[in-house]
């Protein structure tokens, strides 16, 4: 499993950034999309993830550096790539990214060659900021794209949103909420369920068992009675099983204790760090992070690693004109943590193409 950065900056795309878009990429290849902010499709033109690979996008909130690019990748989708009759794009987010989407492929007379699916996080009544009244959208139900299906609205369970339930081993994900000015915003918490061990093939062949359909009844924790009567155990040849991942994956957030307990044990914690600690003030204003907060977070939910990103157009990067760099940012967040004594926890600086391999730990 892979993280891979497409789009780094917060507000805007900049001549060496683009805006939020990760990409996780798993094992089989499919990829899951978070966020999608204006200029995603260039990003993926450089990446090593293809878009024909995405099956499922996952949109933190509405603002516009995390949900512009949307309608313009969902058209390159189906005009770049060859895709199954039965294939549906599925697409999570908040209230309003139905209509959103829609209306876009509507108006620009967009064509699809598969269908799509928005399936919608119905917000509680503590997110909704006090001018929300003021901004209030049509929800009255239109007729749909030609291509597409109607989503479900999904509503939250003691502060926790059931986005994917994990059904014949398949990886769950659940969302919470972040605090963050103006609109709701989420983050998504994915988990795989555990693995099975490695084969010790050395001893299968000392039993007479020969590769072939057998070795798979076995991985998949099946005992098995070989040709000539013997009774192989799975848990005989079996290595110790390998733990799920756990990715949480925030939004734009100045606050997310309500996530606390689903993102508990995060194996990596995407957080934004908009602005540096000495900037706290600002950065609370617009609701966003600080380095210190997303260590002092990574250290509540006990994470392994810590990806920074979201970051102002303020930094610079070594290569790029005089400025605060960058790399203040990961050496607050390594101070704050080793304030904190959370040692077990490294900190890693985003930016745009960045892969980060994700392994499976034994239990």
């Amino acid at each position: 499993m892979q993280v891979v950065f497409l789009g780094t900056a917060s507000c805007f795309p900049t001549a060496n950034r683009g805006v939020s878009c990760i990409a996780l990429r798993h094992e089989d290849g499919f990829v899951w999309l978070f966020d999608c902010g204006e200029g995603s499709q260039i990003q993926l033109q450089k990446s090593c993830i293809r878009p024909g690979k995405i099956t499922k996008i996952f949109i933190t909130h509405l603002h516009g550096d995390h949900l512009f690019g949307l309608p313009g990748l969902v058209a390159t989708i189906s005009t770049q790539c060859a895709v199954k009759p039965d294939f549906i794009l599925e697409i999570y987010g908040p209230q309003g990214l139905r209509q959103f989407l829609r209306q876009s492929l509507v108006l620009s007379r967009t064509e699809l060659p598969f269908k799509y699916q928005v399936h919608e996080l119905m917000p509680e009544s503590y997110q909704l900021p006090e001018d929300w009244e003021n901004w209030r959208f049509d929800l009255s139900e239109e007729r749909l794209h030609p291509q597409e299906l109607q989503g479900t609205q999904i509503s939250a369970r003691n502060d926790v949103w059931t986005v994917i339930e994990q059904k014949n081993t398949k990886t769950s994900v659940l969302a919470g909420h972040n605090e963050h000015l103006r609109i709701p915003s989420y983050g998504f918490v994915v988990q795989e369920p555990d693995a099975n061990g490695k084969l010790d093939v050395e001893k299968l062949k000392s039993l007479g068992v020969e590769p072939g359909p057998l070795y798979s009844q076995l991985k998949h924790g099946k005992d098995i009675v070989t040709p000539d009567g013997k009774v192989v155990k799975s848990n005989e040849v079996l290595g110790p099983p390998k733990k799920g991942r756990k990715i949480t994956i925030m939004g734009d957030t100045c606050n997310s204790d309500k996530m606390i307990q689903i993102a508990m044990d995060s194996d990596a914690l995407v957080h934004e760090a908009t602005l540096e600690n000495s900037m706290v003030e600002n950065a609370l204003e617009k609701g966003h992070s600080t380095p210190g907060m997303a260590a002092s977070y990574a250290f509540a939910i006990n994470a392994k690693l810590l990806l920074l990103t979201h970051f102002s157009q303020r930094y610079r990067q070594s290569n790029e004109e005089d400025g605060p760099r960058l790399e203040i940012l990961q050496r607050e967040a390594e101070e704050k943590l080793a304030e904190l004594k959370h040692s077990k926890c490294s900190v890693v600086l985003a930016q745009d193409l960045l892969e980060v391999p994700l392994y499976r730990l034994s239990t």
